[in-house]
């Protein structure tokens, strides 16, 4: 167990923070998956947080000039380099650190919230950079599993099988053809210190990954599922619904990987079929009864090798 998580203590439903620093009233669609992740995690930064967005759904529905959502220090940029300026923010602060500008006790949070393109496809590169150069911040990847805020793209994130308006389901191909890049895996080959993943249906295991992130030293990077009703075809009330279903059927597994060993913090024994997480989505109601099991076996045997991933780390390493 690392040193800075040796006497954590997490979140329940008794001490969950009550002042948001995300201010309602912005313009996301009814039943958006994204507002709540950054809802949540911003209760436990606090006050002492640097947010660096990119170009994405966020930033268009949380900043229309004059307005804004954000009750904390934020930052728009391009949609590529989230990651370089949470780098320059980190740097900065610890400038003022050492100039005693800024006392060295006190605490601030740097985090990016970047969607799914910004991160696995336009960003991967400077996200890269930035791990592997160690900076000390929280990077959450918002995953909706395509460009949503430019007209529904497919993107490096875009599950297999879904319709997109790049990846449409004709007569020959049918949606999407390729799997989703697993970016958690590719964050952890970088050997930081923390990775997860998290749904927004389980709120307080999402809290306390971001909690144990923002208290780690070093990058730690968070992949949260976060549905798109206007993209998928879903309906705006049953978000939570899929958050839950796309962990219960095993499509979406809930994990962290501190310094290397993998932990499985919800083991699904009797996984719902992904039947169940798929019909509810326009956007996979092209499927065949063939390409749903083979999107089934996909999804068993993916498990099933992240569960032994998981074995491989005794209790007494994991503590």
């Amino acid at each position: 167990m690392r040193p800075e998580l040796k006497n954590f203590k997490g979140f329940t439903l008794k001490n969950v923070p009550k002042e948001d620093w995300l201010a309602p009233g912005h313009r996301a669609c009814q039943g958006c998956g994204t507002v709540l992740p950054i809802k949540l995690a911003l209760k436990v930064l606090g006050p002492n947080t640097i947010v660096a967005s990119p170009t994405g759904c966020m930033e268009i529905i949380s900043s229309p000039f004059p307005f804004t959502s954000w009750k904390v220090p934020w930052i728009h940029i391009a949609f590529e380099n989230a990651a370089s300026v949470a780098s320059g923010v980190e740097v900065a602060l610890k400038a003022l650190r050492k100039r005693g500008k800024i006392s060295a006790k006190q605490k601030i949070n740097v985090v990016v919230f970047a969607g799914d393109g910004a991160t696995v496809d336009i960003g991967l590169q400077f996200l890269s950079g930035a791990l592997e150069r160690g900076h000390d911040f929280v990077y959450i990847c918002l995953d909706n599993e395509a460009y949503m805020n430019t007209g529904v793209q497919r993107s490096g994130s875009t599950p297999y099988g879904a319709h997109t308006t790049t990846s449409p389901a004709g007569k020959v191909i049918k949606g999407q053809v390729t799997w989703k890049k697993n970016t958690p895996a590719i964050a952890a080959a970088h050997n930081i210190p923390y990775v997860a993943t998290a749904s927004p249906a389980f709120y307080l295991d999402f809290m306390n990954k971001v909690k144990k992130a923002s208290l780690i030293n070093g990058p730690a990077y968070i992949h949260v599922f976060s549905p798109c009703p206007t993209g998928w075809g879903s309906e705006g009330a049953i978000t939570i619904l899929l958050s839950r279903l796309v962990v219960e059927t095993r499509i979406f597994p809930l994990y962290e990987i501190i310094d290397g060993k993998y932990i499985l913090n919800r083991k699904i024994d009797q996984p719902k079929p992904v039947e169940e997480y798929l019909k509810l989505q326009r956007r996979f109601r092209h499927l065949t009864p063939e390409q749903i099991e083979y999107i089934q076996k996909r999804v068993n045997e993916e498990y099933e090798r992240l569960v032994k991933l998981c074995e491989c780390f005794s209790p007494s390493e994991e503590e």
